[in-house]
């Protein structure tokens, strides 16, 4: 089963938490996370937001925004993320508070190599030369595997056809590899190419916190510590 169903899906509750968090009224709630997601999505420049994690109370919303550019998202002084709040404050009728955090290193992240690789097809580079400088940039940061699978009329051909590239290990029937995953589309002028990519960062052992929020508020707090170790 780990070859046909979605990675980080198949470990939920095991390695992987929910990018959303809450309960009762799935109908508008789903309906609303959708709305939430694509507009924070179309709002920002494209391949600079990883993933948006949302957590809800009965009036009040959390979206925490992970990029690989904050200082895009922030804007001078706050202003663009002011200017998001109250958007959304109106889209969703609630209170809204926005974290902002920074991945370290996106060479590592699926969703950030998936839409980096859409960027460079959209801008009619060759997809053999752009695959092959993300997966050397994965291995160089020490990943453990990566392969991306690309489909559709590739340079143009008349007829479509899938293509698969790897390199190192990815084990995708083991419930304790991490493995991340990403499925993005690009839209070019011959039609849309479909790109899947799978990163494996390696094998987590004993407890792992499921909430991603409280996951990333633990390290900011670290690193706020550690600077105060510093000065």
């Amino acid at each position: 089963m780990g070859q046909k169903t979605n990675p980080i899906v198949n470990r939920l509750g095991i390695i992987t938490g929910w990018q959303s968090s809450w309960c009762n009224n799935y109908k508008d709630r789903i309906k609303e996370d959708f709305k939430v997601r694509r507009y924070i999505e179309a709002r920002f420049p494209k391949g600079i937001v990883s993933r948006i994690f949302i957590e809800r109370t009965l009036k009040f919303i959390t979206i925490t925004i992970r990029t690989s550019r904050p200082a895009l998202v922030i804007g001078k002084g706050g202003d663009e993320v002011d200017t998001v709040r109250k958007e959304l404050k109106k889209l969703t009728k609630k209170e809204v508070q926005i974290n902002i955090s920074e991945v370290k290193r996106p060479e590592l992240d699926a969703p950030l190599v998936a839409k980096g690789l859409v960027r460079q097809l959209e801008n009619r580079i060759s997809y053999k030369k752009a695959i092959k400088l993300f997966i050397l940039s994965a291995m160089r940061m020490s990943a453990q595997g990566i392969r991306i699978q690309i489909s559709g009329r590739l340079n143009g051909s008349e007829m479509a056809r899938c293509e698969t590239y790897k390199e190192g290990r990815i084990s995708l029937g083991t419930f304790r590899a991490d493995v991340d995953y990403h499925m993005a589309v690009a839209h070019t002028v011959y039609g849309s190419i479909g790109i899947k990519v799978w990163i494996m960062k390696g094998e987590i052992y004993g407890k792992r916190e499921l909430s991603p929020l409280l996951g990333i508020q633990k390290k900011q707090k670290g690193n706020k510590n550690v600077h105060r170790k510093k000065k």
